[in-house]
């Protein structure tokens, strides 16, 4: 502590120890911590406290701790303060127990705790580094570098101290180690003296001298150089390295130590051999430089040249890959060295020109280019260093040459007042040429091309930068550059050559063309310089090309290379820094287009483009020329000045307001030789306007055959001589052309015909004149003549000529002035045209069809320019082209006779579009002759094949191109057909049509074929678009039909068929938005259909369903059924994708629209009916069913109307949509509807005679058994009973009704004759309208009830009594039944069915009889309520007209014993007294039969002596009816009367005894009944009455004999009758004889049995004579009875009595 404090008085003793910063309260910082960081003091405690603890990971610890301290700047509190530096200074020294992180981290924690501590971290390394004298640990003189580097100003108190404590310890410097950390200090603390010296005035402390702080470095440089300069470690050489030159750069402000310094120059140079990292040499004699240039300290000349040669050397040495940032400080260090001494350096560097190593000379090129923008800026001359480099002009070095352009440019970039420097500008000019000349040649390497292409482009990047406003300029460059314009070796260099010109020109002008004295070089500038003539200047720049683009148009290489010239150009500042980044730099990437641009130089393409054919290309080239041709009008011609201040302005808008996408070629060439026709009527000068044709005609050989620019040259000449009014001279040009031309060649005919062309603007009859001599001369040839013809026939020369005269022709109508053309254009035009095609196929007099190309196109393209003429001219009025129906014969055939498999040449489409040019002109054709056209020209195309990629042998990519866009533009010309077509009559059904002979393409199974299909009717419809307001039609009629045929395709497997079918919709739209005025969505279609192509399949589904949503939406209702015809056709596609998208599309429409379509949904039902036979694919099919369904959805009414129209029996397309809809949600509804229907189809009252004729009644008929059928269809396709259920109360009341009402009916016979009879084989319910119904009922019942209970039904035989009218009750009564027993029976089908008993129809009210009679039965009755009005309502019915009906009432009544016997017994009497006169129903035997059934079960119920006075009534009464012809009668009769046995009381015993007596021996009889219910009936009243009868052995064997049968039991009687009672036996036989004469066959059958018995047990003995006589007899007559059965029964009682003999007298 007492050294630290001793330290402290000797800093402030110096006045360099600094204060603690005071708070504005007067406290000090340190003592406290301000309330306002609390959490950066808190944070530094706390990592301190970490520190203290040894917590954790000390070197994350240090870490986190610097982070805190470099992010705030809070002074930290004393005692943290003192604990921080105690531990960093320890961990820092640590030899042992420390990792090397830990220290590292510790000494840059105390480099961050100076920032605000500075002095108590110096103190601590002070204390270290003085500690016992001794050698301190590396790390203090790493950290104390530190602080030198971070904190420079700050260390300069400490300086001496410092320095003086390293001098102390300089001996013990043993380790690589310690070197390298002590010198680290030594460099850094002597930067840091430079820097003070620098900036001392910004320091707070006193200053300290320059003298003073280099003497106490001078020591230490001193032993540096005495013990350390040969040092073998190469991390040690280059820190005495970095040391050294800091201390240099000290010392040498001293003059007293500059010497030492020189002394030490050679060894730092020397540095380059010795260390391997050069950088640090360079960056050290960098820092060295910049002091000497700091403080303009002179360099001995040696010591120049050594630096100077050392720098470059490590520049031009190819072995040495320095990096850039190497290069460039190393370029740095030649300008620092040119700032102390320029003449030296430049004097150095132009000797470096003249050395044998090319890289030395390119060095010391850039080098000089480098020092240009310095030496300016500071005011010295350049003319040293423009001396200097003209010796390397001549180099024939590339490298060199381009060296010298980058100092040109660097020179002509300072904007520097005049000199002769500027005479480099020739050199830029003769560079550019050789190198266009070089790459003109071809056959270079793609070396030696991009060297060549670079040249040009930093050529080129010199001149765009050559400023022209500097003072002289004008002077000196205006006769130079002006003879660089028409040179072609010079067209790349236009660009930027007509910008200088242009500022030059302006500048003249704004002088007044006074400049002032001329510089003498200037003078003889103007005097050498060939200055051009102003009709060349004019031909020069209106045809001009510029750099690097190809004679075949634009997008080639030289693009490319423009682009590379631009970034080479722009790519570095102005700057000396920028050059020197590019001394020796190695090369820029090449660019893919320039080396595309290079291999159309190697096969010999020559570079440029045409201003006119391509204004855009090659950087602007076309707006220069322009503006240069505007600042140039009075150089060329007075008189231009005021058009050309107009004309040139808008040529320059159309140019600059359009991209070259959307300025047309053709066009803009047009405007261009507009703007030449009105310059030549302007000047108005004969010889200049000869003049500028004859120079036209020159410059054409200055241009590659054939190019762009010679093709406009040419039709230049034509404006020219159009202008000329001299015109011999016009004829002779013209002739020359028409003669000297080789029409074999395609451009050399397209030059003769511009020519003549351009001149019949002007010339017209003048033109045909010449061109009618030159054609005559050529048939006017010799017969000596005709072997060299035919020679030139198949060498192709006359067809040329002939084609060329074609072509001709037909491009001078275009020019002629329309007066003259339609008075000459039917004979000397359209006639020469077919005479030279026809004399061109000919030879020596026969006629040959032709398969030259190149005459059909010359044939077609004339055709097509007359017939523009023509019709320009003919205007509104119209003109008649009489040869017009020849002219398309013969395009027709042109078109007919091309290869089907191939599109080889591009006759089909130029022919498209002539036949679309003559079609407008009168006489029209009709309609059907368009047709006829439009499908030749369609079918020409379309079955082409699809383009493939180019496999053939040489087949290039080149050549797969040129093939796709033939394609593409022969579409493109048939839809200008289509559109020419369609403007012969623009209506909606003349487009249906149209698109109608598309339409089996739209269908084709080849996809390409769809897609050249669909892009054709988005042309077509496209430009029905444009149109539409001329039409002037209020609606579109087509477009559902149209959307049904061309939507689908928006899902076709070609992706650019959905394209087109997406445009096609969006036509179709927006033309549908004009009639029906919506909008808005119509933009929405094409975004849509560029989704269909998405891969991802949502959203694929959401783009498909929003565009159908979208179309749908705008189809009006009137054209749904157009819609959906067309979309049902395109579901037979072949192409799967297409039909189910019309399926999709379909459905889509019925979901949008469905509900507008009420009275359009029986026509829709009977398209989709018809087409469902067609389609039986389950994919295709279900889309049908889909459709009806939603249009049962929205009108389920409309929809069972139309398939109920469909004739019974129904087929089983019609079954399957009843079916279908059974299936959907919305079931309940439709059998609602159905129900309703049927329920209102037919009417309680009996059928009338009615003056509807027979077949309307029929129909009538049929429409409830069309319901009906159709609910069991329905009902049978149900996936839930809920549904009927549901609906069950309802549903079987109508069924029945229906049963009720076809009961015993026939189908009507218009429904057996239809021809769904032939399919439905097996169906005999289509012959019975009640079983159909019974079916029907079946169905309901099979989905709402248990199997069982439909089991039950069957074995009952309910079906079959349902349909048998004459069991029709009974089957209601076992169907009620089991509806009862199944739970399906309720009060509402229970209210509805009662309300029948009062129906006007019989039937009706027999089935609601039987229904109630079998409902008394259920206890539930009582529940509802019902009991007691249904029983009062079968007691009315009891008087019911039906038979039936009463019949059923009886059986209600008495089935009131099971369902309520209490109320039975309640109304007894009424009960008793109903039945009892339901006896008396004489007229019909089944309701007595019921009756008597149903009093025997209340009777039972009620016991005798309930039933009261009425049991004697009905006693006697059912006694009448044992002998009744009817078995059922009988039957029952014999039941009641057993029953009447058993409960005869007390009160009726001797009653019912005495009955008996009269009534036993019946009972006997009928025990051989022929009817076996009866006969067992008559046996349990026998067994019953067996009690009251008063043979005992009788009673005793009736009442054992349980088991006998009725005819064992029959004999049991009789033989007990013979043994107990002879008298008995007696009245037996008179009881059986009285029924031998019976009526009834039956009965008397069982009669004679009855007798046959008695004679069997009891004998004859009996039968006494005066009795066998009578009966024999009685045998005998009834053995010849009409019934069989009477007569074998006569014969065998004969055969048993013995009677068959008379009997003998006794």
């Amino acid at each position: 502590m007492r050294r630290l404090r001793a330290l402290r008085g000797l800093f402030a003793c110096g006045g360099c120890w600094s204060r603690p910063p005071v708070r504005e309260d007067g406290g000090r910082a340190a003592e406290s911590v301000p309330a306002a960081v609390p959490t950066f003091a808190g944070r530094v405690a706390s990592l301190s406290n970490r520190l203290q603890e040894e917590e954790g990971d000390r070197a994350e610890v240090y870490r986190e701790l610097e982070r805190v301290l470099q992010g705030d700047d809070g002074r930290v509190q004393s005692a943290v303060l003192a604990r921080v530096i105690a531990a960093a200074s320890r961990d820092m020294r640590a030899a042992q127990g420390v990792t090397e992180q830990v220290r590292t981290a510790a000494s840059d924690v105390l480099v961050a705790l100076a920032r605000c501590h500075f002095d108590s971290v110096m103190c601590e390394l002070q204390c270290r580094l003085r500690a016992l004298g001794e050698i301190s640990e590396d790390l203090v003189f790493v950290t104390l570098g530190k602080l030198a580097s971070s904190y420079a100003l700050r260390c300069v108190p400490f300086v001496g101290m410092t320095l003086f404590a390293l001098r102390t310890m300089l001996s013990q410097v043993g380790s690589s180690r310690t070197l390298r950390a002590v010198c680290s200090v030594l460099e850094q603390w002597s930067k840091a003296v430079n820097s003070y010296l620098g900036a001392w005035e910004q320091c707070s402390f006193p200053r300290v001298g320059q003298a003073q702080l280099c003497s106490s470095v001078s020591p230490l440089f001193g032993h540096a150089v005495g013990s350390w300069l040969g040092c073998e470690e190469e991390e040690a050489k280059q820190a005495v390295l970095g040391a050294m030159a800091a201390m240099m750069g000290l010392l040498v402000r001293e003059e007293e130590h500059r010497e030492r310094v020189w002394e030490q120059l050679p060894w730092l140079l020397g540095q380059y051999q010795q260390v391997q990292d050069s950088f640090r040499v360079t960056k050290a004699l960098s820092y060295f430089l910049a002091v000497l240039g700091e403080v303009q300290v002179p360099i001995p000349q040696d010591e120049v040249e050594a630096i100077g040669t050392a720098v470059h050397r490590q520049l031009s040495d190819g072995s040495k890959q320095h990096s850039g940032e190497h290069r460039s400080e190393l370029s740095s260090c030649v300008l620092l060295l040119a700032r102390v001494c320029p003449e030296d350096t430049v004097a150095f560097l132009r000797s470096q020109l003249g050395s044998r190593s090319e890289a030395a000379r390119v060095v010391s090129l850039d080098l000089l280019g480098a020092l240009v923008r310095p030496t300016a800026e500071r005011g010295q001359s350049l003319p040293l260093l423009v001396q200097a480099v003209r010796c390397a002009l001549g180099d024939p070095s590339r490298k060199v040459a381009r060296a010298a352009l980058r100092f040109t440019k660097e020179l002509l970039g300072c904007s520097v007042q005049s000199c002769s420097a500027w005479d480099l500008v020739a050199h830029v000019f003769a560079t550019f040429s050789q190198a266009s000349g070089r790459l003109a040649q071809g056959k270079l390497s793609e070396a030696e091309a991009q060297e060549a292409a670079d040249l040009q482009a930093l050529c080129l990047d010199i001149l765009r930068s050559l400023d022209v406003s500097v003072r002289g300029m004008t002077k000196l460059l205006w006769p130079r550059l002006l003879q660089y314009v028409v040179p072609a070796q010079y067209t790349g260099t236009l660009v930027p050559l007509c910008r200088c010109l242009r500022e030059l020109a302006e500048s003249r002008g704004r002088a007044g063309g006074e400049d002032g004295e001329e510089e003498p070089n200037v003078a003889a500038s103007r005097q050498r310089a060939k200055l051009p003539r102003p009709q060349a200047l004019l031909a020069r720049l209106l045809v001009s090309r510029g750099p690097g683009e190809s004679a075949s148009g634009p997008g080639g290489g030289g693009r490319g290379r423009g682009r590379a010239a631009s970034q080479a150009g722009a790519g570095s500042p102005r700057g000396g820094s920028g050059v020197r980044e590019r001394v020796g730099a190695s090369p820029a990437p090449r660019d893919p287009a320039a080396a595309r641009g290079r291999s159309r130089r190697r096969r010999g393409e020559a570079p440029g483009w045409v201003v006119a054919a391509a204004p855009h290309t090659g950087g602007g080239c076309g707006v220069a020329a322009l503006r240069l041709l505007r600042a140039l009008s009075a150089e060329i011609h007075g008189a231009l000045g005021m058009v050309w201040a107009v004309k040139i302005p808008f040529l320059l808008q159309c140019l600059e307001g359009q991209s070259e996408s959307c300025l047309d070629s053709a066009e803009w060439e047009q405007l261009l030789l507009k703007f030449l026709r009105t310059s030549l009527e302007t000047i108005e000068s004969q010889a200049w306007t000869v003049g500028l044709s004859v120079e036209l005609s020159q410059q054409t050989g200055s241009y590659p055959r054939p190019s762009r620019e010679q093709a406009f040259l040419y039709k230049a000449v034509g404006v020219s001589l159009a202008a000329c009014r001299h015109v011999p001279y016009v004829r002779r040009e013209m002739k020359k052309y028409l003669l000297r031309m080789n029409y074999l060649e395609v451009s050399e005919r397209e030059a003769m015909i511009s020519v003549v062309a351009g001149s019949a603007e002007s010339h017209f009859h003048l033109a045909l004149e010449v061109l009618q001599e030159f054609g005559a001369s050529m048939e006017e040839r010799p017969v000596s003549g005709a072997f060299k013809r035919l020679k030139e026939y198949h060498q192709g020369k006359r067809a040329g000529r002939h084609a060329a005269l074609v072509l001709a022709y037909g491009r001078i109508a275009l020019r002629a002035p329309p007066e003259q053309l339609l008075a000459r254009v039917e004979s000397d035009v359209v006639g020469r045209i077919l005479r030279h095609y026809r004399a061109s196929c000919q030879v020596l007099g026969f006629s040959f069809s032709t398969k030259d190309v190149q005459l059909k196109l010359a044939l077609i393209r004339s055709v097509t320019e007359v017939s523009r003429a023509v019709r320009v001219a003919g205007g509104s009025r119209g003109v008649e082209l009489c040869r017009k129906r020849e002219l398309l014969d013969t395009l027709l055939g042109f078109v007919q006779g091309e290869p089907r498999d191939r599109l080889a040449s591009p006759v089909r489409r130029e022919a498209f579009v002539a036949v679309g040019h003559l079609s407008k002109l009168k006489p029209s054709l009709s309609r059907e002759e368009n047709r006829d056209l439009l499908d030749q020209c369609v079918q020409s195309v379309m079955p082409l094949p699809a383009l493939e990629p180019a496999e053939e042998e040489g087949a290039t990519a080149a050549d797969a191109g040129h093939v796709q866009g033939l394609h593409a533009r022969t579409m493109g010309a048939l839809g200008e057909l289509l559109t020419a077509l369609l403007e012969e009559d623009l209506s909606s059904d003349w487009l249906a049509e149209m698109l109608h002979v598309l339409e089996y393409w739209l269908t084709s199974a080849k996809e390409w074929e769809r897609e050249r299909a669909l892009q054709a009717c988005a042309q077509l419809l496209g430009a029905f678009e444009e149109r539409f307001e001329l039409t002037g039609e209020t609606s579109f009629g087509p477009f559902g039909s149209m959307v049904g045929l061309l939507a689908p395709f928006t899902c076709d497997s070609l992706a650019t068929s959905c394209q087109r079918a997406g445009a096609c919709l969006g036509h179709l739209l927006r033309i549908q938005g004009r009639t029906l005025e919506t909008g808005a969505e119509e933009d929405e279609v094409q975004p849509l259909c560029q989704r269909l192509s998405a891969p991802d399949a949502e959203a694929l589904r959401q783009a498909s369903s929003r565009l159908r949503k979208i179309v749908c939406k705008h189809i009006p209702p009137a054209q749904a059924t157009d819609f959906l015809s067309a979309a049902l056709d395109g579901m037979l596609s072949a192409q799967s994708a297409c039909a189910q998208a019309a399926g999709e599309w379909l459905l889509t429409f019925l979901e949008t629209c469905g509900g507008q379509l009420f009275t359009e949904v029986p026509e829709i039902l009977s398209i989709i009916y018809v087409r469902m036979p067609t389609m039986q694919q389950d994919t295709l099919r279900h889309f049908l069913l889909e459709a009806v369904s939603l249009l049962a959805l929205y009108h389920p009414g409309a929809v069972i109307d139309s398939l109920l129209q469909k004739q019974l029996p129904m087929d089983s397309d019609t079954e399957e949509l009843w079916r279908v809809l059974g299936g959907k949600f919305f079931v309940d509804h439709f059998l609602r509807v159905l129900m309703e229907k049927l329920k209102n189809s037919g009417s309680d009252q009996p059928r009338t005679s009615s003056a509807k004729p027979e077949a309307e009644e029929e129909e009538a008929a049929l429409e409830p058994l069309k319901m009906t059928r159709a609910i069991s269809v329905v009902v049978s396709a149900l996936q839930s009973p809920e549904a009927v259920l549901r609906l069950l109360p309802e549903l079987l009341p109508v069924l029945l009704k229906q049963i009720s009402a076809t009961v015993g009916k026939e189908m009507p016979s218009s429904a057996l004759i239809t021809r769904g009879k032939l399919f439905l084989k097996g169906h005999a319910s289509d012959d019975n309208p009640c079983r159909l119904s019974l079916e029907t009922l079946e169905a309901v019942l099979r989905t709402c009830l248990d199997g069982k209970w439909l089991r039950l039904l069957r074995q009952q035989g309910a079906w079959a009594a349902l349909e048998d009218p004459r069991a029709h009750h009974d089957g209601v009564c076992l169907l009620t039944g089991v509806l009862l027993r199944a739970g399906t029976v309720s009060l509402p089908l229970v209210l509805v069915l009662t309300r029948w008993l009062d129906a006007p129809s019989a039937n009706l009210r027999v089935t609601a009889a039987a229904f109630c009679a079998e409902l008394m039965k259920e206890p539930a009755l009582q529940e509802w309520r019902c009991l007691q009005p249904i029983a009062r309502a079968l007691l009315e019915k009891l008087r019911d007209s039906s038979s039936t009906v009463r019949q059923m009432a009886a059986r209600g009544l008495g089935n009131l014993v099971s369902g309520a016997p209490e109320k039975l017994r309640k109304h007894k009497g009424a009960v008793l007294e109903a039945l009892r006169r339901g006896l008396e129903d004489a007229a019909a035997a089944e309701v007595v039969a019921e009756s008597l059934l149903a009093l025997a079960k209340v009777v039972t119920e009620l016991k005798g002596k309930a039933v009261g006075s009425a049991f004697r009534d009905i006693a006697r009464a059912t006694k009448g009816f044992f002998d009744a012809e009817q078995a059922s009668l009988r039957s029952a009769a014999f039941t009641l009367y057993g029953v009447l046995a058993a409960s005869a009381t007390s009160r009726w015993r001797s009653f019912f005894t005495a009955e008996l007596g009269s009534t036993w021996a019946t009972l006997v009889l009928h025990l051989r009944d022929p009817d076996p219910g009866a006969s067992m009936a008559c046996q349990g009243a026998l067994r019953l009455c067996a009690p009251f009868l008063g043979l005992r052995r009788v009673r005793q064997g009736l009442a054992v004999t349980t088991r006998l049968s009725a005819a064992e039991l029959l004999g049991d009687v009789c033989s007990q009758l013979a043994q107990e009672s002879p008298e008995h036996q007696e009245m037996l036989y008179v009881a059986a004889r009285r029924r031998f004469l019976g009526s009834c066959g039956e009965l008397q059958a069982a009669a004679l049995d009855v007798a046959g018995v008695l004679v069997e047990h009891a004998g004859l003995e009996w039968l006494t004579r005066e009795e066998a006589m009578p009966l024999s007899a009685t045998l005998r007559v009834l053995r010849s009875d009409g019934d069989p059965r009477v007569q074998q029964a006569a014969a065998r009682l004969l055969r048993d009595t013995g009677l068959e003999q008379p009997p003998r007298r006794r």
